[in-house]
């Protein structure tokens, strides 16, 4: 089955981006690379730091629409609810010798 997810990357000094894809693995590997030009190549925005996940793309956006409409001090608050630290979620995602993303989804 496939699923859907809305995820919120942060830099080290707290530069928040929120996204949605099918592939939270893929894209997460993508941010840390640099291989997206943009917001979150220029401010260093590498750290998965909240997510959730969607049955329908149609809910996933709208749940991203929702939370990119907030006020930063309530995308903290969501953050440290399911991550008070801040820890890379993704940080054992990918090995050391950094072989990439599996391309699968899910």
């Amino acid at each position: 089955m496939r699923h859907f997810y809305v995820y919120i990357m942060a830099s080290r000094t707290r530069v928040l981006y929120t996204g949605v894809t099918n592939n939270i693995r893929a894209r997460t590997w993508q941010h840390k690379q640099d291989e997206l030009p943009g917001f979150t190549r220029e401010y260093h925005v590498h750290r998965l730091v909240y997510f959730e996940t969607f049955k329908y793309v149609g809910n996933a956006i709208r749940r991203e629409k929702e939370i990119k409409g907030w006020l930063r001090r309530k995308k903290i608050a969501l953050i440290e609810k399911m991550n008070p630290t801040w820890e890379d979620l993704a940080e054992e995602w990918f090995s050391a010798a950094k072989a990439g993303p599996s391309l699968r989804s899910g």
